[in-house]
């Protein structure tokens, strides 16, 4: 039997100094939404469904930089010794998007009602995973969830920062090459003709670089929708299996790091990635078996996340840490001397936390450095792909005014 959605009700009535109050909250009922009111100490008069609004453009989705922030105003709330339930208030209060303003409010009142902060972020496992459950509740056990919540908005914010910075390497190369096919398609189909109809009056050969791209105009406008439908279905396929196919992804991922330039950044990345999530998770006093099982996870790529497991399967029977690291062959040396370091001296999230600063700070180098490369490349493609073509329809006309 399917589980009923929470929704939002609005309501109007008296908390326990007699002042009227209203607002808005999520439940299954309006009469469960009263009860949960009755434990807050407000008394509802008037409790109904919020209208949705006619004309309503769609609601925006929750990203992940979303969550970073959340956590950074309720660590800021925390430290200014604001009471957890009202810090949930103050948050959902101020922000722009009202599908986090949602979630924050239904999780708000799972803590009022007496659930821990950890339990009712569990509820959403869409936006709030393991890792970040497992070091709220940490944070709860130990007494210090406003210093947890600030390594964990720490590590978010690094996180979402170092992928928008991969996103931004990745998709600028197809960005290019997108335009390009666009520009060279429209150049085909609508510009070439309209010189066909001039050269067939000529009446004379033309040269063969001309008659090959009058070619390719005549097969781009006759075929042009199952060039557009196979794109289509190319994409389809590939995110089908890059989902549903593990080998696949295997294979795409280790392609993926032995691409030039490109396959270095996600290197660096992943060890970024690997060395900030042990960090984070270490020093919440998590164990280091449970740390490297939410280090897997959180690499983004299949070959490191076998690789970590297998590390974390040496550790559990007694081995170093920072030995399993060596002899996996997969990770850089100054990560493995850092954690040799860090072992020894009793200090290991302190030395992970310095390679993840490090790597972080080299792939940000290295994406500008990519992006200041490719512009010129951008030129250069793109006037090569028109300048050519262009070149290729005026041939016939120097021809033709060399022999007057």
């Amino acid at each position: 039997m399917a589980t009923q959605a929470p929704q939002i009700f609005v309501y109007k009535g008296v908390d326990k100094k007699g002042k009227k109050v209203q607002g808005e909250v999520s439940g299954l009922s309006s009469s469960v939404v009263k009860a949960q009111l009755l434990k807050q100490g407000i008394r509802a008069n008037n409790v109904r469904k919020k209208p949705k609004p006619l004309f309503s453009g769609g609601r925006k989705k929750i990203k992940p930089l979303d969550i970073a922030v959340f956590t950074r105003q309720m660590a800021t709330m925390m430290k200014a010794g604001v009471p957890l339930v009202q810090s949930f208030d103050i948050v959902a209060d101020g922000l722009e998007n009202p599908a986090l303003g949602d979630l924050i409010r239904q999780i708000r009142d799972d803590v009022a009602s007496g659930t821990s902060f950890s339990s009712a972020l569990r509820r959403h496992p869409k936006y709030f995973d393991d890792l970040f459950c497992n070091l709220v509740d940490s944070g709860e056990s130990s007494g210090a969830l406003e210093t947890m919540l600030d390594r964990i908005a720490l590590y978010k914010e690094k996180t979402e920062r170092l992928k928008a910075k991969i996103k931004k390497a990745m998709t600028y190369p197809i960005a290019v090459i997108v335009v390009a096919i666009v520009v060279t398609a429209i150049l085909l189909i609508k510009v070439v003709p309209q010189f066909a109809e001039t050269f067939a009056s000529f009446g004379a050969d033309l040269p063969a670089f001309t008659l090959f791209v009058l070619h390719l105009s005549d097969l781009a406008r006759a075929y042009w929708y199952w060039f557009f439908l196979g794109i289509i279905v190319v994409g389809f396929v590939f995110s089908q299996l890059k989902q549903k196919s593990p080998g696949f992804r295997q294979g795409l991922d280790r392609v993926t790091l032995k691409l030039p330039i490109v396959g270095k950044i996600v290197y660096e990345s992943i060890i970024a990635r690997f060395a900030r999530t042990l960090s984070t998770t270490f020093a919440a006093g998590v164990p280091l078996i449970d740390a490297l099982t939410s280090v897997a996870g959180s690499t983004g790529n299949i070959i490191y996340e076998n690789a970590t497991l297998k590390i974390r399967d040496e550790v559990s029977t007694g081995t170093q840490l920072n030995v399993s690291l060596r002899t996996s062959r997969m990770f850089p040396t100054m990560l493995v001397q850092m954690t040799a370091i860090g072992e020894e001296s009793g200090a290991l999230d302190e030395m992970l936390e310095k390679v993840a600063i490090y790597y972080e700070e080299s792939v940000d180098d290295m994406v500008d450095n990519l992006t200041t490369l490719l512009e010129p490349m951008i030129m250069a493609i793109l006037g090569i792909l028109v300048g050519g073509l262009l070149v290729a329809m005026y041939l016939p006309i120097f021809q033709i005014g060399n022999s007057i």
